[in-house]
């Protein structure tokens, strides 16, 4: 979720703080850089979370910040394995938490673990939360995998015994943390409500994590501290300030004179400067986010795939990615992470502005005397969305506006906070929207039923296309429903062969994260998937 501003500003910026640029990195005795605060770490991070509560969040500030405040079941390492959090072991197959059949998972549940307040963390959180989700009452992003519970029960506080429709991976991703998973809540807390749509609880949480809300100043920040009832024990941290940057140039400002600790998936056009800065350690690796040109299939003027089609096609998307984003991340050609076991093998869509033409005139559409095409009483005049706050963002928008308009598609530009622009009422979710310019996070598991199955079109999901397909929706469903990883395979390469066809977004590129950090960070490691909170409890400085 990015956005842009000139260059030329941001090397202004740079001469300007020069005498800041390359401070001394060390005390005097050589222990420490200067600017650390021995014990506290400052996160810059351009979004804040719009809700603590993951069945509402939808950024991937919300993913990170409830990995600090919760503790899950699972949760993902680094690389994106799954580990066990108050879950005593990861079920598999082989060691018999899931079924010959694929139909039950049973969880194993450490003892001990308590909340925040002290009240016992057990079975019967997570089992309050199942029944939560599935609440009609409570309006959360997604039920999915969470629908594909048949039943659910504790036999013992601490066991979970889930049955299931049907196999479906799903089920397992759940148990983890960020997108459709979702922590166990406090039942002794919140189980009177009649809904949780508007309870404290989703601004001001009951910790069951390594960290604590201490207080949350909308638009400035957020501050933990430890949980001294962490089960692991509390972390070393005395406190942890999620400082909210929205702009780049300024949160760049901030990591160059040391105000800032960390600085995550830095704008492309200031990865060059980070040689300029002393006392810092840059770690970059590819991640699980993709960039995209979102469509909405569902407007008029985007219904037919020939249109969108040409899109694909009218823009030089490498152009783009050359010249805004430094070639530093990598083309993509689907949804599917390309370290994937599942990764299909497609080509890229060609830069050809002629058949653009070709397909948008198949299409029935007509140059008209405003340069811009129509068909009937339509004119071929969209919008583009995307977040504020980011460079890169408005010199892409500008970039694809430029380039549609020289085969008549007329494009305005419209930035909002992320915080808006993805929440239920928003544009995407609310449907309100032409063409989106966004980042999108996956999961470690291939499984995309919920971007592309009409299952899961708001407000049932995040099917914010609104695409509704037979063959990808029964692909989609088919991969989900099996742990037989050469058949899911071969069905994705047949869904994105598909998705490919119809184009309810064009896949850009995929992220290579670059991470700035002040040296004296300990275990601080990026994550390629989901978010880099996967292990708060061991962050030291």
């Amino acid at each position: 979720m990015s956005a842009l501003r000139l260059i030329a500003g941001a090397l202004i910026l740079c001469v300007a703080l020069a005498a800041c640029a390359r401070p001394s990195t060390r005390t005097a005795n050589g222990e420490r850089n200067a600017w650390t605060i021995p014990g506290v770490l400052r996160l810059g991070e351009d979004e804040e979370p719009d809700s603590l509560n993951l069945m509402y969040g939808h950024n991937a500030a919300t993913d990170t910040v409830t990995g600090l405040l919760f503790s899950f079941l699972l949760r993902y390492d680094a690389e994106g394995n799954y580990i066990s959090d108050l879950a005593t072991a990861v079920p598999t197959i082989e060691n018999g938490g899931i079924s010959r059949d694929g139909k039950r998972i049973v969880v194993h549940v450490r003892k001990g673990v308590v909340w925040a307040d002290g009240a016992p963390l057990t079975a019967a959180d997570w089992l309050f939360t199942y029944h939560a989700v599935m609440n009609p009452n409570n309006a959360v992003k997604t039920r999915y995998g969470w629908d594909a519970i048949a039943s659910a029960s504790a036999p013992d506080p601490y066991t979970i015994d889930i049955r299931l429709k049907r196999p479906n991976v799903a089920v397992l991703g759940i148990l983890a943390f960020g997108g459709a998973a979702y922590p166990p809540m406090p039942a002794h807390l919140l189980a009177k409500l009649p809904s949780l749509n508007t309870a404290a609880f989703n601004s001001q949480p009951l910790s069951s994590g390594p960290y604590l809300l201490k207080a949350w100043n909308h638009g400035t920040s957020l501050v933990f501290v430890p949980n001294p009832r962490y089960f692991r024990g509390a972390p070393k941290i005395k406190e942890v300030v999620w400082k909210v940057v929205p702009d780049v140039n300024t949160l760049f400002n901030e990591l160059t004179t040391h105000e800032v600790d960390v600085y995550p998936g830095i704008n492309a056009n200031s990865i060059a400067r980070l040689s300029q800065i002393g006392g810092i350690t840059v770690v970059h690796r590819l991640n699980a986010n993709w960039r995209h040109l979102g469509i909405n299939v569902s407007r008029p003027q985007l219904a037919d795939a020939r249109v969108r089609r040409a899109i694909s096609e009218a823009v030089d998307w490498k152009r783009i990615e050359g010249t805004v984003f430094h070639s530093l991340d990598r083309l993509a050609v689907s949804d599917i992470f390309p370290e994937s076991w599942a990764a299909p093998k497609l080509p890229p869509y060609r830069y050809d502005p002629a058949d653009a033409k070709r397909l948008l005139a198949q299409a029935g559409w007509r140059l008209g005397p405003d340069g811009v095409l129509h068909k009937g009483a339509l004119a071929m005049r969209v919008t583009i969305y995307a977040t504020t706050g980011h460079q890169e963002n408005t010199e892409s928008q500008v970039l694809i506006q430029s380039m549609l308009r020289d085969v008549g598609i007329d494009v305005a530009i419209r930035n909002y906070p992320g915080s808006y622009l993805f929440a239920t009422d928003g544009p995407l979710y609310t449907g309100k929207y032409d063409l989106e310019w966004s980042i999108e996070t996956n999961g470690p598991d291939p499984d995309n039923s919920g971007s592309w199955n009409a299952a899961f079109i708001p407000p049932r999901g995040a099917n914010t296309s609104w695409l509704n397909d037979p063959i990808v929706n029964d692909t989609s469903a088919a991969a989900a429903s099996t742990f037989d990883q050469s058949a899911r395979k071969r069905l994705y390469q047949r869904e994105e062969e598909r998705i490919r066809e119809l184009v309810p977004a064009v896949f850009f590129s995929w992220q290579t994260d670059y991470t700035a950090m002040n040296a004296d960070v300990k275990h601080y490691v990026p994550a390629a998937f989901i978010g880099d909170s996967w292990n708060a409890w061991e962050w030291q400085i």
